[in-house]
């Protein structure tokens, strides 16, 4: 089945999703900030779903795609919680995989849901961005003017025009993973792009150092970019999450 789909929030708002039916566990598709369910990675995901009969859905965060929600509502804690209810919503073992923020968020659901999770596959993962990668990058007018006025414009090649708020940096904070132990025990595999400028690879190693009681793998593809959607990323994608099931 393609149609979309909703799952209404208890404020009423809604996640997008589509599904394929199929047997074992559900492999959920997490996108990244600003991305939505009919990217690249997602659709090749959801033909390999077709093709091999694996169960799969994938959805759109809130205020992205085809959810409904206001930007400057939108924080971290809310896509945290509405992935959870997503998978709360499906039976069974789950392998989400997380593309970028998305990396962050599927983290995030394993540790409020362990006993749901078969495996990991992080796709470029960007963990704690807000504080240690987004904040360092933004010019200095810009930070500014989110301390002064609480929210700033940006306009970005591949993203668009939007807008940063104060409150979303504010509340990320409650959720940032790099400063203390993540005990997630379930196999992790990390899809990371050497030549990734949005994501460095080494921002995996502060990653993997805190990461305890489960089997990581870190795949380092030389010559990667951040999307990760070439013909053979998209290949060895499929061949990760297959392996993982």
């Amino acid at each position: 089945m393609s149609d979309i789909q909703t799952l209404t929030r208890p404020d009423g708002e809604t996640l997008a999703f589509k599904r394929v039916a199929g047997a074992g566990p559900t492999v959920v598709w997490i996108g990244g900030f600003r991305s939505d369910m009919e990217g690249t990675k997602a659709l090749a995901l959801d033909a390999a779903a077709r093709e091999h009969g694996w169960n799969f859905v994938r959805y759109d965060h809130f205020a992205h795609g085809q959810s409904s929600g206001d930007w400057r509502q939108a924080t971290i804690g809310r896509w945290r919680e509405d992935a959870i209810a997503l998978i709360d919503s499906l039976k069974g073992p789950v392998i989400p995989v997380g593309s970028s923020m998305g990396g962050w968020i599927a983290l995030l659901a394993a540790l409020a849901r362990p006993e749901r999770m078969k495996a990991l596959v992080l796709i470029n993962p960007a963990q704690d961005f807000t504080e240690r990668l987004m904040w360092p990058g933004l010019a200095d007018h810009e930070r500014q003017a989110i301390l002064r006025d609480g929210e700033t414009t940006i306009v970005e090649e591949g993203l668009g025009v939007y807008v940063l708020t104060r409150a979303m940096f504010e509340e990320a904070r409650s959720w940032l993973l790099l400063d203390e132990t993540i005990p997630v025990s379930v196999p992790i595999h990390i899809l990371q792009g050497r030549e990734d400028p949005t994501v460095p690879w080494h921002h995996q190693l502060a990653l993997i150092d805190r990461l305890l009681g489960g089997h990581v793998h870190l795949d380092l593809i030389a010559g990667g970019d951040h999307r990760l959607s070439s013909e053979a990323d998209l290949h060895r994608l499929i061949e990760t999450v297959a392996r993982n099931r």
